[in-house]
């Protein structure tokens, strides 16, 4: 899987965690989902730095 899919995957996930936490209806899933949710979302970032990093090396000749 490369970096652009997995980002992706990231983002979906962080997604899916968001509407189970709004859908949750015990008090400690929903928190669970909540972090779930957000902490993918800083790892998503973090994934979409990196692709934008190796795509601007790709450009300039440079390899990561």
């Amino acid at each position: 899987m490369d970096m652009q899919a997995r980002y992706e995957k990231l983002l979906a996930d962080a997604a899916e965690c968001a509407t189970l936490r709004d859908r949750a209806t015990d008090a400690a899933k929903r928190e669970l989902f909540a972090r779930l949710s957000d902490h993918l979302g800083v790892l998503a970032s973090l994934m979409q730095r990196a692709v934008e990093l190796q795509k601007a090396n790709t450009k300039s000749g440079r390899q990561v």
